[in-house]
C-alpha cells in the first residue's frame, strides 16, 4: 500500500563546450547553433505544451554565453550584413563564398553530413537524392563523391547546405510555414529564402533562455548548473580524487593542478555570475559537470550555500560500499532512491538511476513511441508498488543529456517526449517534481563519498590513460606558465583578465573526454586539435612562446564508440 505519489525528477543536462578559436576567434564546431534550433527549441516546446509537467533544466554557463552570441551574430548579420564568426553560416548566408577547389567542396559536403543519417538524412528523399554520390565515410586519399566535384555546380552546394539546416531543425520549428515550403520545394533554394531560413534561426536562438526563465518563472521548472566552463572539480581540486575508483590507473605526471582548489571556486563563482545575468536568479542545485563529485567538491558548494548536487548510480554504489553500507536495501537498490547528506557538509546529495536513464538515452529510439512510455512509465510504477509505503519520501532520479539523444529518434524524439510527458503528468502513482521541491525531505547519512562521475562511478572518461594523462600535463604546464606571468606582474589588468578567461576555456572537461581510441576519429580529431590552439592561445596572451609539442597531435582515436562517442551507457 502506498501513502502517496512517488517523486520522480527529470533532470535534462544542457551542455556545449566553448568552439570558438581563443576568446573571439571563429567558431570552428557548429554544434552550439545547431543543437539550438533543434534540441534546445523542441525541449522547451515540450515543457510548455504540458503545464503540469515539472523538470530540471540545467544548463552550462558556456552554453548561455554562445547561444547569446550566436543570437546577437544573427541579428548584426540580418541587419548591417557583419560577417559571422562561423564559417557554416556564413555558406549558407552567401557571405563567403562556394569553394571551388576540390578539398573545400569535398570538406563542405562532409561537414553536411555530419548528422545520424538514417534519422536525419535518408527520411527526406530530396536531401538524400542530393547526397546519393557522396562517401562521408571517405579516408582522406580517397573520393568523397563519385563524380568530380568541379562537375557539380554552385547551386548543388548551395542545396545541400540549406537542407543541412533544414534537418538540424527540432520537430516544433518544422512546423513553420517557411520550412514546410523550403522542404516542398526541395532545391533551387534562393538567396532571399536563405535569408528568411537564418531570420527564423535567430528568432529561435534569441528566444530560448528567454522562454526558460519564463518556465522558471512560472514554477514549471528549475533551473539549475555546471561550473563555469564545465571542468572536472575534483581533479582540478586533486589528481588524487581518481584513486578511489582507479586504485591501479597511471596518473599524468605532475602530482596535482596547481592551486586547483581556488580554480574551483572561480568556475562555480563565475558560473553562479553568468547564470544570475541570464536567469535573474541563483541557482539552487549544481550538477558539477559529468556528475563528478568529491568530498572536497562538496566543501565548495556548502561555502556558496548551494542546496544540491546529483551524482551517478555507481558512484552511490562506491559510496554505500566505503561508507560499510548493506544489506538488501542496497542490493535491491531500494536506499537509491532517497536524498543522502554527509555529517560534514548542508549539500543533499540525489543519485541518477542509471538503468531508467539509459533506456531514454540509447533503447527507446528505436521503439515505438507510446510503447516506449508506457514501458518507462511501467518500470516507475514497480518501483512506487515496492517502495510502498515509503514511495512519497523517496525519490527516482532520471539525469541525461538534454540534447545528445534526440537525432536516434524518430522526429527529434517529438512523439516519445509528447507521451511520456502525457503519462509522467496523468498517472497517479507518480508525482513529477524537482530536487529543490525534496532538499525539505529527511536526508539519509552517508559517512563516505567516493570521488567519481556519472559515468562508471569513476574518472576514468577524463583521466589515466596515456593520451588523457598527457593532456592533463600540458594544461598543468600552462597553468605553472599563467601562475609565473602573474607572480612576475608581467600582464596588464586587460591580459589577466583575458588569460584567466582563456586558462578557463582549457580546463573545461570536454577535450578531455574525446581523446582516447575508442572514439571516433573525426571527432578525435576535432577536439584535440581545438585543444592544443587553446593552450597556445593562452601562451600567447603570456607573451610566451608555445612550446613545440603543441604543433603535435596529442590522440588519434579511431573507435566507433555508441552515438558517435557524445554519451557513455552505463548498463547494458
Amino acid at each position: 500500500m502506498m501513502s502517496g505519489p512517488l517523486n520522480v525528477v527529470l533532470c535534462w543536462h544542457m551542455h556545449q563546450p566553448w568552439y570558438r578559436d581563443g576568446l573571439k576567434g571563429p567558431y570552428r564546431l557548429p554544434w552550439v547553433y545547431l543543437h539550438a534550433i533543434k534540441d534546445y527549441s523542441d525541449m522547451a516546446a515540450h515543457l510548455e505544451r504540458y503545464p503540469a509537467m515539472r523538470a530540471v533544466v540545467n544548463f552550462a554557463p558556456v552554453l548561455l554565453e554562445q547561444l547569446d552570441d550566436y543570437a546577437q551574430q544573427l541579428q548584426n548579420f540580418l541587419k548591417h550584413g557583419t560577417p559571422l564568426q562561423d564559417r557554416l553560416l556564413n555558406l549558407l548566408a552567401g557571405i563567403e563564398p562556394i569553394p571551388t577547389d576540390e578539398a573545400g567542396r569535398a570538406a563542405l559536403l562532409a561537414d553536411c553530413q555530419r548528422c545520424y543519417a538514417p534519422r536525419m538524412i535518408e527520411p527526406y528523399p530530396a536531401f538524400a537524392a542530393l547526397l546519393k554520390w557522396t562517401n562521408k565515410k571517405s579516408e582522406p586519399d580517397t573520393n568523397v563523391c563519385s563524380v568530380p566535384l568541379n562537375y557539380l555546380g554552385e547551386q548543388y552546394f548551395v542545396d545541400v547546405l540549406v537542407w543541412y539546416h533544414l534537418v538540424w531543425l527540432g520537430y516544433s520549428e518544422r512546423q513553420q510555414a517557411l520550412v514546410q515550403e523550403l522542404m516542398a520545394q526541395k532545391n533551387q533554394f534562393s538567396v532571399v529564402q536563405r535569408r528568411e531560413l537564418l531570420k527564423l534561426m535567430q528568432t529561435c536562438i534569441q528566444g530560448l533562455i528567454p522562454r526558460y526563465k519564463a518556465l522558471a518563472d512560472n514554477g514549471q521548472i528549475e533551473l539549475s548548473m555546471t561550473p563555469y566552463m564545465h571542468p572536472i572539480i575534483p581533479l582540478l581540486n586533486d589528481f588524487t580524487n581518481m584513486r578511489d575508483a582507479l586504485p591501479d590507473a597511471p596518473a599524468p605526471e605532475a602530482e596535482t593542478y596547481p592551486q586547483g582548489v581556488a580554480r574551483s571556486r572561480w568556475h562555480l563563482e563565475q558560473g553562479i555570475a553568468v547564470f544570475e545575468r541570464y536567469f535573474g536568479r541563483k541557482p539552487q542545485g549544481v550538477w558539477l559537470s559529468e556528475g563528478g563529485v568529491s568530498e572536497d567538491a562538496l566543501a565548495l558548494l556548502d561555502e556558496l550555500h548551494i542546496r544540491w548536487t546529483a551524482s551517478g548510480e555507481g558512484v552511490w554504489g562506491k559510496s554505500c560500499e566505503l561508507s560499510g553500507i548493506t544489506g538488501e536495501d542496497i542490493t535491491s537498490k531500494r536506499a537509491l532512491f532517497q536524498s543522502y547528506q554527509q555529517v560534514d557538509h548542508q549539500v543533499k546529495l540525489f543519485f541518477r538511476d542509471d538503468g531508467l536513464s539509459d533506456l531514454i538515452g540509447f533503447k527507446y529510439g528505436t521503439v515505438e513511441a507510446e510503447v516506449a512510455a508506457d514501458d518507462f512509465v511501467g518500470h516507475l510504477k514497480n518501483i512506487a508498488k515496492f517502495l510502498g509505503k515509503s514511495a512519497a519520501k523517496q525519490v527516482v532520479s532520471v539525469i541525461l543529456d538534454g540534447e545528445n539523444a534526440w537525432e536516434y529518434y524518430p522526429d527529434n524524439a517529438y512523439h516519445f517526449l509528447d507521451a511520456l510527458y502525457h503519462q509522467l503528468t496523468t498517472t497517479p502513482e507518480i508525482k513529477i517534481t524537482t530536487f529543490s521541491a525534496l532538499t525539505k525531505l529527511p536526508a539519509h547519512p552517508l559517512p563516505r563519498l567516493s570521488a567519481g562521475s556519472w559515468v562508471y562511478g569513476s574518472f576514468s572518461t577524463w583521466i589515466g590513460s596515456a593520451d588523457k594523462n598527457r593532456a592533463w600535463d600540458y594544461l598543468v604546464a600552462a597553468k605553472q606558465a599563467y601562475d609565473q606571468a602573474i607572480l612576475k606582474g608581467a600582464l596588464s589588468s586587460e591580459r589577466f583578465e583575458q588569460a584567466t578567461q582563456q586558462l578557463a576555456v582549457c580546463e573545461g572537461s570536454d577535450w578531455f573526454w574525446w581523446f582516447g581510441d575508442y572514439n571516433p576519429s573525426d571527432s578525435v580529431s576535432d577536439f584535440e586539435t581545438l585543444y592544443r590552439h587553446q593552450l597556445k592561445a593562452l601562451y600567447q596572451l603570456l607573451g610566451q612562446v608555445p612550446p613545440a609539442y603543441l604543433d603535435l597531435p596529442l590522440s588519434q582515436g579511431g573507435g566507433g564508440a555508441e552515438n558517435a562517442g557524445t554519451m557513455r551507457r552505463n548498463v547494458d
